[in-house]
């Protein structure tokens, strides 16, 4: 008799609760992870239309559409044998508690960055790029930051816990470097003179190849290490409907993902992907797109850190 336990026959939908099927690992830091995955389900920083804090659910529930696949396209390795991923499940923190929120984050992501694992998260709004930041610069020092979005966030005029600063503060705190750092996908208005960020419009990034976007943005980057964030509001809503402040004419799915891969050789020590808001969605199409994001970041992550057998 076949038990629910017995991974060799399985339906795609039955106990899948993890990433990409993965196992649910409450303890990371005692596994012998290379990479974890974190759900951050908070959006209390949100000034458009909140759901974000569902997010990392829709995620894992899109990603079993991806687990089948051992050989993802158009990769030549199978990830599952090249290194090894936990999900630690969805931080838990006081309901209503944006100072508790944030500090429970640092500490978390600080211990796993600290034992030389990966940290791949699933917010949330975009607020939490903030604490997971601070988190990394504790290991790497000041990083460079590739930033997808349709918004600069880096808004003085926000509160403290506001999902536009946080790229206000943390080039003020000394986590990033902005005259090394890119935002893609950005056509909502932000003040040009001393912004610091070299920014990729959409409506340019959509005009130009994918090989002159990678280009320029390894030429800004250079050899330092790199944080990427990824709101699905750089997606154009016809990608990306599940999301809480969307904006016409941004990037398609393909070409972001294309983006993802072409950063195969850079330093890349930390990525999120943030802002899907499943109540916003259709047919699970943002939540897929999240999910898909998440995997390509992996791939490239495994291959960035030698991992990757050749």
């Amino acid at each position: 008799m076949t038990t629910i336990a017995d991974k060799a026959d399985y339906s795609l939908y039955s106990n899948a609760f993890g990433y990409l099927r993965q196992p649910l690992d409450f303890k990371p830091l005692e596994s012998d992870a290379d990479i974890v995955v974190l759900g951050l389900p908070f959006d209390m920083a949100t000034t458009g239309r909140s759901g974000g804090r569902l997010g990392p659910d829709a995620i894992r529930r899109a990603s079993v559409n991806l687990a089948w696949e051992e050989t993802r396209w158009p990769w030549n390795f199978k990830l599952s044998e090249q290194i090894k991923i936990v999900d630690a499940g969805d931080l838990v923190y006081n309901c209503g508690d944006s100072a508790d929120f944030t500090q429970r984050v640092d500490d978390f992501a600080s211990a796993i960055v600290a034992s030389g694992k990966g940290l791949l998260s699933f917010g949330g709004d975009h607020f939490v790029t903030l604490p997971l930041l601070r988190a990394h610069h504790k290991v790497y020092g000041k990083m460079a930051l590739l930033h997808f979005d349709a918004h600069t966030d880096t808004y003085s005029q926000g509160s403290k816990y506001d999902h536009g600063t946080m790229f206000y503060h943390a080039p003020n705190e000394g986590l990033i470097d902005a005259e090394h750092s890119v935002q893609v996908g950005i056509r909502t208005e932000y003040e040009a003179e001393g912004h610091g960020f070299d920014v990729i419009d959409a409506a340019t990034a959509n005009d130009m190849t994918v090989i002159d976007i990678v280009e320029r943005i390894k030429q800004r980057v250079g050899t330092l290490p790199l944080y990427v964030t990824f709101d699905i509001d750089c997606l154009d809503p016809a990608y990306a409907p599940g999301t809480g402040t969307p904006v016409c004419g941004g990037l398609s799915s393909d070409k972001a993902m294309k983006i993802i891969r072409g950063l195969r050789g850079m330093n890349i020590v930390g990525m999120d992907v943030v802002e899907v808001a499943p109540a916003y969605d259709h047919a699970e199409i943002t939540a897929l797109a999240g999910a898909s994001l998440g995997l390509e970041m992996l791939h490239v992550w495994a291959e960035g850190k030698g991992l990757v057998s050749k």
